[in-house]
């Protein structure tokens, strides 16, 4: 059986398919008794954008779960942190060794690969959309 994330979360617009839910990302201790006498416990209101083609059946204002793969998660942070820090790590040593130890250049050039790397994400934005994808229950 795959193991699900789910977060609970609102309703804020619905646009033909397209349903906006708002949820709200907690840190692991913001949950927590004591997160009152804590400053590292926070926050953070996000909006979700679900396609579902059932969308007639939901209004603005209900209280909905979003469910998603656990590898979803997985995924998001292998093409979010772990490969741009690939790149950025490999390209500085590579670029050290060929540049015959110009820390400035090579800096530079594994900064500017990683910039590539996430603009080349950003093209293929409507491709990986559709691997992190959400469902909706109530």
């Amino acid at each position: 059986m795959t193991k699900t994330i789910e977060h609970k979360g609102t309703i804020k617009s619905i646009n033909g398919n397209l349903i906006k839910v708002r949820i709200l990302q907690t840190t692991g201790c913001a949950s927590c008794s004591a997160k009152d006498f804590c400053s590292s416990a926070e926050s953070k209101e996000k909006i979700i954008d679900v396609r579902d083609p059932n969308s007639q059946f939901y209004s603005v204002g209900d209280d909905v779960t979003l469910h998603g793969s656990m590898t979803l998660g997985l995924r998001a942070v292998l093409l979010a942190f772990f490969f741009p820090f690939l790149v950025l790590v490999t390209s500085l040593f590579i670029s050290m060794h060929l540049t015959h130890q110009d820390e400035l250049l090579s800096t530079g050039i594994a900064f500017g690969l990683t910039a590539l790397y996430y603009l080349i994400l950003s093209l293929f934005k409507q491709q990986t959309r559709k691997h992190f994808a959400f469902t909706l229950s109530k």
